[in-house]
């Protein structure tokens, strides 16, 4: 990774004094991330991004995948899900840095449509998610987006166009035919996203896979055995954790205590909830909660 954009990347979070990354841009759909020190596991919802180390290391654990991946390496990401994920290299000397930026996905189709010989999507439903290497062309496009946050003015022009070589230069490498199927959706795998999509609108309902397969056009057993090859984990798995994600951020916002919130995101249990809950979290929800702001005070 050059030293450009990692000094790029640190003279902008060093900006960023008394906020807390990741840091929103003023280029819509760019995020930047700082940490200093290793990090506890965090539990998110990833959206279909480009998520590019600067500097330092993470893994990111998808249902039951995990993604190593490091500074020059890139995590892609095609569907939103929910993920699990720590920084394991970081100091104050040298912090750990990264950049994601999210998909457009319908500048990506143009640029696409212009190809003279356009990458082939595989004709199998693979992952959602891949490690890829991150230089030459694609880190020149990361550095004059960064850059360009000195230059607010410049940003309605500059930056569309910078997106169109990112996504040039992704669909035109060596992962062209896995960009085109992950990310564009192919008819076969648009029909288990546009399922994804509806579960995760209803999450607080009571959900049938057979109203998901038919949504996504397909018989219960085949929908639920290739929801799992793109998303690492079950449709109840991936609801459930939606769920748990939701009652933290309303416990953690105080808007609601450990039994309103398990009955808001769909729970008929208080019990299960708290099962559920230190299950993945590894505490109960009040103290998980009070670490949570003692953490972050």
């Amino acid at each position: 990774m050059s030293n450009a954009l990692i000094e790029s990347v640190k003279r902008y979070t060093d900006k960023q004094a008394g906020k807390e990354s990741p840091f929103a841009t003023a280029i819509k759909g760019l995020l930047v991330l700082r940490s200093d020190h290793e990090k506890h596991p965090a539990h998110l919802i990833m959206k279909p991004a480009l998520c590019v180390v600067i500097q330092g290391a993470k893994w990111t654990l998808f249902g039951d995948r995990r993604y190593d991946y490091r500074a020059g390496q890139a995590l892609v990401v095609s569907v939103e899900m929910p993920a699990f994920s720590k920084v394991v290299q970081a100091s104050p000397a040298e912090p750990y840095l990264a950049v994601v930026i999210e998909f457009n996905l319908a500048i990506m189709r143009e640029v696409m449509a212009c190809l003279d010989t356009p990458p082939t999507p595989a004709d199998h439903l693979g992952h959602g998610v891949f490690v890829t290497d991150f230089d030459g062309p694609l880190s020149d496009c990361v550095l004059r987006m960064v850059r360009l946050l000195d230059t607010p003015d410049a940003i309605p022009i500059l930056a569309p166009m910078i997106m169109r070589e990112i996504c040039y230069w992704m669909l035109t490498g060596p992962h062209g035919n896995e960009v085109a199927t992950v990310v564009l959706a192919n008819s076969h795998v648009q029909k288990i996203v546009t399922a994804i999509h509806a579960l995760r609108d209803q999450f607080t309902e009571t959900i049938r896979i057979d109203d998901l397969a038919a949504i996504a056009q397909m018989s219960p057993s085949a929908f639920h055995r290739q929801f799992k090859a793109l998303t690492s984990m079950t449709p109840l798995q991936y609801q459930k954790q939606l769920r748990l994600l939701e009652a933290r951020h309303l416990m953690a916002a105080g808007t609601a205590n450990a039994e309103t919130a398990a009955y808001q995101v769909g729970y008929e249990s208080a019990s299960q909830f708290s099962r559920e809950y230190s299950r993945m979290f590894g505490a109960p929800p009040r103290r998980d909660i009070e670490t949570l702001k003692t953490a972050t005070a």
